[in-house]
């Protein structure tokens, strides 16, 4: 590139609030040269804009902050726990004034269009009429700045004063003497309104969806906070590497494992406490379980009733319909008291519909309001709005909005296919407005920084993700969301508050630890699903940088941090112990009408089985089940958890049968057994409260072998009956040359060397040939029962189970096989626990009714 065809700039910056800031900060460090240009009139970005009575920040102001200074108390001092929107601008002026920044910085200017020369590999930026070339375009647009236009007729027609929470006048407003409406109850509005009530001779507030909120208890900094704040370094680690950004532990614990009592003073401390991230931490699966959201959200419903004196009002203030945390909860000071005021009144769009704004003030349906002042706290368009509201035109003329069209795409939230050295800082499909934005802001600069040090030092000028790479990121970030509570919400983390925008989820929800861990992975991959092209040709480590599904991950990172030996190295006993230990931290399973435990006649003596019964009237169809664990571990109880799940979805009652277990009886003990328990359930349906022309045989790993066995047992007598076999992660051969068990052989949940262990314990290596442990050997599988089986991804026995499906098949039997996308062998055993099972259980448990509706055929052979 010659001297005339070198871009202006290393970087262009477009916003200078918190991001933009720290950008200039950063890229200037590694050496770059950048230029930041902000439509507003100065510095801050949201902080600049939105100045209305009461805005204050609802992360602790002691964590939203930069801790690139770390000599910040030298020199600034917070005044309160949460600070107010006047003195957040006075510490980014600070910051920008202590490191120079505003000498980068152009003010009164706004970016109307950006455009990708791919033969030169810049962006022409456009800025009114002029235009100015970068290497990189960085987007610090924020997530919280295009306004959301009030989508009310009339609006135009009001002869009194109007204003916008989003763009409030630099002077302050007085409304002494006033009648006043604020329309719009989010966080803006939950903010302004105690404000303004107390200046307003009337105060009109008009609600159309209630929403959570929790006392900010805003004081002076926490004592607990100035001590940690002892070790800086120590502290500011920790939040990077917390599910939030700010340092908060992650609770493990399940609502209902612990006692109601316990659970109310937890709920009571977090109300006291005051804090949105240790509101949402209260137990792990308040964002995911509906019966643990519900009973959080009750406990704040009854908060908002014991406030509020006036039970009407009281009551159109309770949310309803979506979950807590589904919209963002608020975070207030003296909101709902606010409507004891005798001159405030709620007026709930829900029973009477907001009509139109007048010259004179608003109708709704049944009644006229005059006012003096109309403030619109309606919100913005939200994540996507300010990227979008530039035209940003990529490879090809192609505009980020078609890219768009149906939805934001983009790879870890920072880049997009297609629009080469465009990065964005929390983007969507990143942890962004489910973060703590400086912790986030802090790391998206830095990376970008450091792909852009990347390209440098390998003689490369462009980089972009690939469409394998955004793929695969966009599947996680919908798996993450899918495995919570919170796309059940009709809110602006999905868009659904503007008119014709796409409704997607758009931030990531698996936490600021778990999207730094994707990240660090991503670069330690030499920039795994990055295209990078330039004078030293092309250089692309193509693939998808989260596979497994986010819950399962979760699973196998606590699990490993628990430091456990391998089973394989222990005893049979001190392995079964082991195994008993880690089952029993598992969440129960769903209440099934009754679970009865008894014994069954065996192969040899008599074993222990447990029933359980569905609620419905019966008789009920049967499912024999056999429990995994390897031919060596587990019982007839070790299974629980998805025996009751089955249970509540076939309706049908579920019998689980313990066997012998080896090495005390190997093989052919089990088998001998699972056939002795399928005469027995069959001989004593009716007895059981069941179905005998309705049968199926099922089970799990080594018990869905098992299942195998027992079926092919009954075909060869000529009975009982079976109307399928349900096989989940079945061990069907004992061929460990499979790609399965290369690909999967460590670091999940069943490993090769265990699977082998296994085999040791059980068997004989000739006998590891026989149908009775490798099903898929039987020389004639024609005329088994019709078969449903699930396979996992990350599963040693992945490759047999889908061999056997293929080869019932290829038999003529009518097979339905179901590949369960990035999960492990266990993982859909935990019920409560792995979430992302549920719908994989589903299928299984529906495939189940179907097999049960069918009229069974009975084939002597």
């Amino acid at each position: 590139m010659t001297g005339t065809d070198r871009p202006v700039a290393d970087v262009i910056v477009v916003g200078a609030g918190i991001a933009g800031l720290y950008a200039v900060h950063r890229f200037r460090r590694a050496g770059l040269t950048v230029k930041v240009f902000e439509a507003g009139d100065d510095i801050g970005g949201t902080w600049h804009w939105n100045r209305y009575p009461g805005a204050r920040v609802d992360i602790p102001s002691v964590d939203y902050m930069y801790s690139f200074d770390p000599d910040w108390q030298l020199d600034w001092q917070w005044s309160e726990k949460y600070a107010t929107q006047p003195e957040i601008l006075r510490y980014l002026d600070h910051v920008a004034d202590k490191f120079d920044l505003r000498r980068d910085i152009t003010l009164n200017t706004r970016v109307d269009a950006a455009r990708w020369d791919d033969h030169r590999a810049v962006w022409h930026v456009r800025t009114g009429a002029e235009t100015t070339t970068c290497r990189h375009l960085v987007m610090a647009t924020g997530c919280l700045s295009i306004p959301k236009d009030p989508d009310i007729d009339g609006v135009e027609r009001f002869a009194g004063k109007t204003y916008f929470t989003s763009r409030w006048p630099r002077d302050p407003v007085d409304f002494t003497g006033q009648r006043v409406a604020v329309i719009g109850t989010g966080s803006s509005g939950i903010q302004c309104i105690p404000h303004i009530a107390r200046q307003a001779d009337e105060l009109l507030v008009f609600q159309r969806t209630p929403n959570f909120s929790l006392p900010a208890h805003n004081g002076p900094l926490p004592p607990h906070k100035l001590e940690q704040l002892r070790d800086e370094a120590g502290y500011r680690a920790a939040g990077r590497l917390s599910f939030g950004g700010v340092p908060i532990e992650r609770t493990m614990t399940p609502t209902f494992t612990v006692s109601e009592d316990e659970r109310r003073e937890r709920y009571e401390r977090a109300w006291q406490i005051g804090e949105l991230l240790e509101l949402l931490n209260v137990y792990s699966d308040v964002m995911s379980d509906t019966a643990a959201n519900h009973e959080l959200a009750e406990f704040f419903r009854a908060k908002i009733r014991a406030t509020v004196d006036d039970p009407e009002t009281a009551e159109a203030l309770c949310p309803s319909g979506y979950p807590i945390g589904a919209k963002r909860v608020c975070l207030d000071t003296d909101y709902f008291a606010t409507f004891n005021r005798d001159n405030v009144r709620l007026v709930d769009l829900r029973r009477d519909p907001l009509r139109s704004v007048t010259e004179t003030g608003i109708d709704t349906l049944s009644e006229s309001f005059n006012v003096d002042a109309i403030v619109f706290a309606t919100g913005f368009d939200a994540v996507t709005g300010a990227v979008l509201s530039v035209d940003v035109k990529g490879r090809d003329g192609r505009t980020l909005g078609h890219a768009w069209a149906d939805g934001p795409r983009t790879y870890l939230g920072l880049s997009v296919a297609g629009f080469p050295n465009l990065f964005l800082v929390t983007g969507p499909g990143s942890p962004s407005v489910l973060s703590n934005m400086a912790v986030s802001i802090e790391q998206h600069v830095d990376l970008i920084a450091d792909i852009i040090d990347n390209l440098r030092d390998n003689g490369f000028d462009a980089v972009e993700p690939t469409d394998v790479a955004v793929a695969g990121w966009m599947q996680h970030v919908e798996d993450c969301a899918d495995i919570t509570l919170f796309p059940q919400g009709n809110s602006w983390y999905r868009g659904a508050n503007i008119p014709g925008k796409p409704t997607v989820f758009m931030p990531y929800t698996a936490g600021v630890d778990f999207y730094r861990a994707a990240c660090d992975e991503m670069v330690a991959r030499d920039l795994l699903g990055f295209r990078r092209t330039g004078p030293s040709g092309e250089a692309c480590s193509d693939g998808v940088i989260r596979r497994l599904q986010p819950d399962v991950q979760m699973v196998l990172e606590q699990t490993a941090l628990m430091g456990l030996p391998p089973l394989e190295s222990m005893s049979p006993q001190d392995a079964r112990t082991a195994f008993g230990a880690v089952i029993a931290m598992y969440p129960p399973g769903p209440a099934v009408a009754e679970v009865v435990d008894g014994r069954y006649p065996a192969a040899v003596g008599e074993r222990d089985y447990r029933l359980y019964r569905p609620p419905t009237p019966g008789p009920h169809p049967i499912v024999l089940y056999f429990h995994g664990g390897g031919w060596v571990l587990g019982d007839s109880r070790s299974d629980d958890a998805l025996c009751r799940d089955l249970c509540v979805r076939t309706e049908a009652i579920v019998v689980s049968a313990d066997y012998r277990h080896a090495p005390e009886d190997r093989f052919p003990a089990a088998a001998e057994d699972a056939v002795a328990a399928l005469s027995w359930v069959a001989a004593s349906a009716t007895d059981l409260g069941g179905d005998p022309t309705r049968l199926v045989v099922s089970g799990w790993s080594a018990g869905a072998g098992l299942a195998t066995v027992a079926c092919r047992a009954a075909r060869a007598s000529g009975g009982p009956a079976i109307a399928g076999q349900a096989l989940l992660a079945p061990v069907t051969d004992s061929d460990t040359s499979r790609a399965s068990y290369v690909e999967n052989g460590s670091g999940y949940d069943l490993d090769a060397s265990l699977m082998q262990w296994f085999f040791d314990q059980y068997c004989d290596v000739p006998d590891r040939r026989d149908p009775r442990i490798a099903p898929l050997r039987t020389a004639d599988l024609s005329s088994m029962p019709p078969a449903v089986i699930v396979t996992n991804e990350f599963d040693v026995l992945r490759d047999e189970g889908e061999a056997y499906a293929e080869a019932l098949r290829a038999a003529g039997v009518a097979v339905e096989h179901l590949r369960a996308r990035g999960h492990t062998h266990c993982s859909l055993t935990m019920v409560g626990l792995v979430v992302s099972g549920a719908p994989v259980r589903e299928q299984f448990a529906s495939a189940v009714r179907t097999l049960l509706a069918r009229a069974p055929q009975v084939t002597a052979r």
